[in-house]
């Protein structure tokens, strides 16, 4: 853009956070932009390529050319009432949206797409950021006039999953579309996204055709231990080494002939190996290549790689964003480049990778492990620095576990968590997935990801103790201030289970992949001694499961033929759900005689079976046998502790998945239009620092999601607070203004209960007293009606700035907050995240019927909380919302108090469809 053009985007009040890049239906990348100035010559450009039907579809009437004034109308707009977005591939626009504001909370759209195109989902992208944009601007309804022959058009609305309705007039189809989001638009948006996405990973986990790229040091030494990983993996596919050799056998690591667990085939397979001494000499096309070289090199070569037609790079040089300003410049470079040539970036600082493609299995990764399984690994891996995923590789290998493949971001410029987990939603050779997170880039989009993947693979997580918290070396992502809980919250709320350790990652996965899922919690004990049943049985109540009777003991000495016959046994019982095995030889070594029985008594039964077997470790062959649907393994886990630990992990994943967790929140009487035309109001001078609601507002706003708050009169004095009193009835309350004193009977703050005028002037003198001891001044009064008696608790939300809305619940009082006894989720809720979150405190007895106290009515409190997260979810523009108390009583809730602060919305993630950068 030139100096001119920025100067007027600015002084047109450009919205840049509309800017994304974006993947479309077939999975390639676009940018999408608000229209500039500087735009009419591709825009003339773009009109002219359209077909005669195409530009009859759009302006009704045969147009060859945009006139000077059509064109100074089309790219000179205001951003707010007329709105035009355009998606581009480099300099060349492909589609362009816009809205024009025609009445309070409408506008009318159109759309422009491309005739070469067509079919690859640029309308649906333009609606969905349209949208989202109009929703900012107050719009809550498109209106459109289409052609009835223009099929296409009518599809991009009807398909949104918004509210559509249609009428015809004068020959033309005249279409409205609510804007509000619905489960349904959420739905197809996920759906949409997961689709685009997972098929823009395929050429990096599903190619078939592999360049390494090597120069210089230390980037040579880099690509030619990936030029070996490759060889060794048995890939067939073509193989296209630039300045690189491949290592030498046994070089750094172990030989090809050990097992490391990835589930590759060996060398068996001569692979197609090309050599070039320029990238130029490189035949297109090639699905991954895979960079080492000088960074600034790493950059240089886009140009080339795109001309080979790659559709994915690995960079594995570092120098990038870890390594100060110039290096941010480098991979905001690096990463402007990919995009603009189409090509996903994963890196830079990357391991490396492992895939599966039509010429099957390719490792181009660091690790040179070397491979013998055949390639039908069924777990899937994701890390993000180099120190990390060397450590994966080495506790898979250690444990046996078959991959199918493995991913490391690095600096994590592009490719993500969320992306490598929406390509394991649709890879059918899952089983498991499993993460070590440094960092959390979108966790909004990480939630809802993590949800819908969780629905048909387990995940499993391990996240540092700072993550979320701190941005590691390298990674430009937004951190938190709220307490590490909220994403162990987040990860619970999704079904993800939480790991401790890489080795308890990679023990709760062989546990999810090798066996089926805990049908319940009723555990029995086998163990080769009392010492063995006595730690198994304390394992078992010290993680919340159940003894399924007393434990099956055998002789420390016992061989094969005792253990076939305590197996036996157990398979003809029904009350148990899963068991325990236990063996430790008196005299050391592995029994695998033993081990053979167990794995026999295992195969095919529909429960699980987990082992602690002396001398065995992971998935191994002598605990492998023969199934009805091929060989099934018994994990062996180190210790009774663990083999229990990871059992309670996969019953609650089991109880997780099984359980009905309702459709999103919807209670009646919303009007999130009128609290967002309220809340533009307020922001529209966009104040630098968060502004707190005058009461009124706050509980005007708080109304428009039918939440009502309990009126409070200022009063100035004893005479004023006895007539507040005779107006609202008696008793009341008599608060002070000030927000920590105000919840605060013990100091003085609030008094309750108060019948008649003397008691009233009395508390009025004591009250002014007692806060002007505590602060040094005096504060305003108020009186509120009494709400009915009840537990007092306390409901927020939040804006943060990595998660965006979060949601606490609490009962109020010190022992509650000091014990930081809180729930947190992430909006959008289900009814179950409700239920949960209400329930899930310590203190929710208190709410149900705690040592004979009346049950309370919870439901009311419910619809209390659901509203709250409808109104987080709707308006990032809300930085906090706090409703305390809630007064929860036999029959209703009542809130009490409530405050809210707005500031400048700064949400990663609202329902538009983008790529992380």
């Amino acid at each position: 853009m030139s100096q001119a053009a920025e100067d007027d985007a600015r002084a047109s009040g450009y919205p840049a956070h509309w800017e994304a890049d974006v993947v479309l239906r077939d999975g390639t990348t676009m940018h999408i932009r608000p229209i500039r100035p500087d735009d009419a010559v591709a825009l003339q450009r773009f009109h002219t390529s359209q077909s005669e039907q195409s530009i009859y579809y759009r302006f009704f009437a045969p147009m060859a050319r945009l006139s000077d004034a059509d064109l100074h109308r089309f790219t000179h707009v205001d951003h707010h009432a007329r709105v035009a977005l355009v998606l581009t591939r480099g300099p060349e626009i492909r589609a362009v949206g816009r809205f024009d504001v025609v009445g309070p909370g409408e506008a009318e759209v159109a759309f422009n797409v491309s005739d070469a195109e067509q079919g690859r989902g640029l309308g649906s992208v333009l609606l969905d950021h349209l949208a989202a944009a109009a929703r900012e601007r107050g719009v809550e309804r498109f209106l459109a006039d289409v052609l009835p022959v223009n099929a296409r058009m009518v599809a991009v609305f009807r398909d949104a999953g918004y509210e559509v309705t249609q009428e015809m007039d004068d020959g033309v189809l005249r279409v409205s579309v609510s804007l509000e989001e619905t489960e349904r638009s959420w739905t197809v948006m996920a759906e949409r996204e997961q689709h685009a996405e997972a098929l823009s990973m395929r050429t990096l986990l599903s190619a078939g055709s592999v360049l390494v790229v090597g120069d210089g040091e230390p980037g040579s030494a880099l690509a030619a231990r990936t030029a070996r990983s490759l060889l060794d993996s048995g890939f067939t596919g073509p193989v296209h080494l630039v300045g690189t050799v491949p290592e030498h056998d046994g070089a750094g690591g172990t030989d090809g002939s050990e097992h490391d667990g990835t589930g590759g085939p060996g060398r068996g397979t001569a692979p197609d190996v090309h050599h070039h001494e320029r990238l130029a000499d490189v035949p297109r096309p090639v699905d991954l290549a895979v960079v080492a070289a000088d960074p600034d090199e790493v950059v240089a070569s886009v140009p080339a790689l795109a001309a080979a037609g790659v559709g994915s790079v690995v960079v594995l040089s570092a120098g990038f964003a870890e390594a100060g300003p110039v290096g941010r410049r480098r991979q905001h470079e690096l990463l402007r480049r990919t995009r603009e040539a189409g090509i996903r970036l994963l890196g830079p600082a990357s391991f490396g990778l492992v895939g599966h493609g039509p010429a099957g299995r390719y490792d181009v990764s660091l690790w040179g492990g070397g491979s013998t399984a055949a390639g039908d690994g069924w777990l899937g891996l994701f890390c993000q620095s180099i120190p990390s995923g060397l450590s994966l590789r080495a506790h898979g290998a250690e444990r046996g576990l078959p991959l199918a493949s493995f991913v490391s971001a690095g600096n994590r410029a592009d490719v993500s968590g969320n992306d490598t987990m929406q390509f394991w939603g649709r890879e059918g050779r899952l089983r498991v997935g499993a993460l070590q997170l440094e960092s959390v880039g979108n966790a909004r989009k990480f939630s809802r990801v993590a949800r819908r993947v969780s629905d048909s693979i387990p995940l499993v997580a391990l996240v540092s103790s700072r993550t979320g918290q701190v941005a590691p070396p390298g990674h430009a992502v937004r951190t938190s201030a709220l307490p590490r809980r909220v994403l162990e919250e987040l990860l619970r709320q999704a079904g993800v289970v939480r790991a401790d350790s890489p080795a308890n990652l990679f023990d709760i996965a062989a546990v999810l992949g090798a066996q089926p899922s805990p049908r319940g919690r009723r555990v029995m004990v086998l163990a080769g001694s009392q010492a063995l049943a006595a730690l198994a049985t304390d394992a078992l109540l010290a993680h919340e499961l159940d003894l399924a009777g007393e434990p099956v003991v055998l002789d420390p000495t016992a061989g094969p033929a005792d253990y076939d016959r305590a197996a036996a046994d157990l398979l003809r019982r029904t009350d148990w759900d899963a068991a325990v095995v236990a063996h430790a030889p008196p005299l050391g070594g592995t029994d695998r005689a033993v081990a053979q029985v167990v794995a026999r008594a295992a195969a095919g039964d529909p429960r699980t079976w987990v082992a602690s077997f002396f001398g065995l470790h992971g998935l191994t062959e002598a605990l492998t046998a023969e199934g009805p649907q091929g060989p099934e393994t018994v994990p062996s886990l180190p210790g009774v502790d663990t083999a229990c630990q990871v059992l309670a992990a996969a019953a609650d994943h089991a109880v997780w998945h099984a359980s009905d967790r309702g459709g999103l929140v919807d209670p009646p009487g919303i009007d999130p239009a009128q609290a967002r035309a309220l809340v533009a109001g307020r922001l529209a001078d966009e104040p630098e620092e968060p502004q707190r609601l005058p009461a009124g507002a706050t509980s005007e706003l708080l109304a428009c999601y039918g939440i009502d708050v309990l009126p409070a009169v200022p009063v100035a004095d004893e005479d004023e607070a006895v007539a507040a009193a005779e107006r609202v009835g008696w008793p009341v309350a008599l608060k002070t203004t000030d927000l920590v004193l105000r919840h605060r009977s013990d100091l003085g703050g609030v008094r309750l209960d108060l019948a008649d005028a003397d008691a009233l002037r009395d508390a009025v003198r004591h009250m002014g007293e007692r806060t002007q001891a505590l602060l040094g001044r005096s504060t305003g009064l108020e009186v509120q009606a009494m709400a009915p008696p009840g537990a007092a608790c306390v409901v927020r939300g939040t804006e943060d700035e990595l998660y965006g809305p979060v949601l606490a619940f609490g009962l109020g009082g010190d022992a509650v907050e000091l014990l930081e006894d809180v729930s947190y989720r992430i909006p959008p809720l289900t009814t179950r995240d409700v239920q949960e979150m209400v329930r899930s405190v310590r203190a929710a007895p208190r709410l149900l019927g705690h040592r004979g106290l009346p049950v309370l009515d919870v439901a009311a409190l419910e619809d209390v909380v659901a509203r709250v997260s409808m109104l987080t979810d709707d308006l990032p523009e809300v930085a906090r919302v706090e409703l305390n108390p809630v007064i929860v009583g036999e029959r209703g809730a009542v809130t009490t108090s409530a405050v809210v602060d707005l500031a400048r919305p700064a949400r990663t993630d609202n329902g538009r469809r983008t790529l992380p950068g």
